[in-house]
């Protein structure tokens, strides 16, 4: 009778180690992907996607108007203080932006002043694919002509919205993080690696 139970601890461990490998894996993978990433912005020439920080809730409210950000969904704290972390990160790696542009959304625009990497400006390509989902694909091939366009010699910053990046490279970054793409052969959008947003203090 003991046999069975036994063989069920072994079958046990044996599914543990695996789980715990396949995490040390995907931790190897993780921080491979993120040393691409910082090698590819230090060296210039590549496209960080930013999404915005932290902003409490989905969408935006209903009678949200571009023109009046206290009609819209805007950062919280914790998303303010994630924006100052990723401009301190980006200093510290000595990353230089040539040019930051965001989402007319205030969110991102407020994301992106509190980076601190330059003067911010707003381009239309990178409007909110959520809210405008009916443009989805509009957006997505203006976003990716805009970037594919990009030769540096420094880095394009562009704050923008999860579903945007999403639209252009599959990943769905959580809040303040970076997805580095660089344009490829005949336009097409070569995705690097991924930052994730430092811890905000």
């Amino acid at each position: 009778m003991t046999r069975p139970a036994r063989s069920c601890h072994r079958g046990a461990r044996a599914g543990a180690l695996a789980i715990v490998l396949l995490l040390v894996a995907a931790s190897g993978t993780a921080r491979a992907d993120e040393a691409a990433a910082w090698a590819a912005l230090r060296q210039g020439g590549a496209v960080a996607l930013m999404r915005h920080g932290d902003a409490p809730g989905v969408g935006d409210p209903p009678g949200w108007r571009l023109d009046d950000c206290a009609t819209q969904r805007n950062l919280g704290e914790r998303g303010r203080a994630e924006a100052r972390a990723v401009g301190a990160r980006l200093r510290a790696e000595r990353i230089a932006i040539d040019r930051v542009v965001s989402s007319p959304w205030c969110r991102c625009i407020e994301t992106a002043r509190l980076v601190d990497a330059g003067p911010v400006h707003v381009e239309p390509a990178f409007a909110n694919a959520f809210v405008l989902r009916e443009r989805r694909q509009a957006l997505r091939d203006a976003g990716h002509a805009f970037i594919a366009a990009w030769r540096g010699p420094g880095t394009l910053l562009v704050v923008t919205h999860g579903e945007n990046i999403a639209a252009l490279t599959g990943r769905t970054p959580a809040t303040a993080a970076i997805v580095v793409v660089a344009p490829g052969a005949g336009g097409a959008l070569r995705e690097i690696g991924a930052v994730t947003a430092p811890a905000p203090r």
